[in-house]
């Protein structure tokens, strides 16, 4: 297994990419994800109670473990639309789906944008025969790029993987800048391989990469209405489909980790308006859930998140986050640091600020909270706050 330096796309897909107008023209904003044979899919959703159209009707359709398109696009949620919001994804759903020659069943639907706008469907539907027609004429990257609205780059990875002498890869996008704080995947993100994968194992082994990487990332605390991740393994590899008990698996489940984490570090890092790339680490806990509870505490402090962005090495604040997070342990025990700098020596002040400061000045921080109460640990991304993140999302509608 190695990153690949070069993004690489499984074999079996098709995309394409066209234009609708649904915020405004000038943007390549629907985008259709083709497998050319019936694949295995798995799901996370977002654990709102408020749940898109899209969302809803993934939800239901990820019982099957089968799946061989999605359609997404951005713009537009679809969310708090009603009875007409549904009406309109599964309008779109049949029109994907009937040119393909494919049941509507297979055929799953994604969207991103505005929450509670009616979607333009007068402009949607002449958008599908284009999209269809035009498969195999886009990239996985064209993808990318056209399900972002305030991302500044589009998000890509991909792993290689030696399955019985054969060469797999797995390759992923995401979407993301704001309104990060998932509870079950990211905004939206889209995960294909060609090797075959058995249902229920692809389902436990998307839901393991998930809760340790997009499951701990924020930006700014909040949950969005659309967040699904779907995962889709066609098996044109030609391996025998892989089950949690085959020898490749744990080699397959760390290549999904890698590729998860690395597309949680580029939502985090494009964060809205961000300036830094910030991974908090809480180690030495008496268990795992505790470890998230402060990370996730200190990680979604807009006092921790304004004094990063100051390079202030105010880590008092770090001490207060951890300590509402109802995490256990004892602050007389507790360090703190910043990259390699000792801030706090057993609660208190270790004189380090200055040299702490400096550390700050980079584009990368590490903050390491060591409370010695235990041996689990966790791990949370997040950015710093700026005054960009109120800009732009003051005029997200205008």
């Amino acid at each position: 297994m190695k990153k690949s330096p070069v993004i690489t796309t499984p074999k079996g897909f098709s995309f394409s990419v066209t234009e609708a107008a649904i915020k405004k023209p000038g943007k390549k904003d629907i985008a259709l994800i083709f497998s050319e044979v019936e694949s295995s899919i798995a799901g996370t959703f977002t654990t709102n109670a408020v749940k898109a159209a899209p969302v809803q009707l993934c939800m239901r359709k990820i019982r099957t473990g089968k799946g061989q398109a999605i359609v997404v696009n951005s713009g537009n949620a679809n969310a708090c639309t009603g009875k007409e919001g549904m009406k309109d994804a599964q309008a779109i759903i049949s029109a994907v789906s009937q040119p393909l020659g494919i049941s509507h069943t297979l055929t799953y639907i994604c969207s991103t944008g505005v929450i509670g706008t009616p979607m333009p469907m007068k402009r949607i539907i002449p958008a599908i025969g284009p999209l269809t027609g035009g498969l195999g004429n886009a990239s996985f990257e064209d993808i990318a790029k056209a399900i972002m609205t305030t991302d500044t780059f589009p998000k890509v990875a991909s792993r290689s993987l030696r399955i019985g002498g054969k060469q797999g890869v797995i390759a992923g996008i995401c979407k993301g800048a704001g309104m990060i704080a998932p509870n079950m995947a990211t905004m939206l993100c889209f995960i294909l391989t060609d090797m075959a994968v058995e249902k229920k194992t692809l389902q436990a082994a998307l839901r393991n990469s998930v809760r340790k990487s997009f499951n701990r990332i924020t930006i700014d605390g909040d949950m969005s209405t659309n967040d699904t991740a779907l995962m889709m393994a066609n098996g044109i590899l030609g391996n025998k489909p892989l089950t949690k008990k085959s020898p490749a698996f744990p080699s397959f489940q760390k290549a999904l980790d890698d590729l998860t984490y690395e597309l949680s570090k580029l939502i985090v890092k494009d964060g809205e308006g961000a300036t830094k790339l910030v991974e908090v680490i809480v180690r030495n806990v008496k268990n795992e859930g505790d470890a998230e509870k402060a990370a996730l505490a200190i990680a979604n402090s807009s006092l921790v998140k304004t004094a990063i962005y100051g390079n202030d090495a105010n880590w008092g604040r770090i001490m207060a986050a951890a300590g509402y997070s109802k995490a256990n342990f004892s602050p007389d025990k507790a360090d703190i640091f910043f990259n390699k700098i000792q801030v706090v020596k057993k609660g208190v002040m270790n004189n380090k600020d200055k040299e702490a400061t400096e550390e700050m000045k980079g584009k990368e921080l590490k903050i390491t909270v060591d409370l010695h109460a235990g041996k689990a640990s966790a791990k949370v991304l997040t950015c710093d706050l700026t005054e960009d993140y109120i800009r732009i999302n003051a005029e997200y509608r205008t």
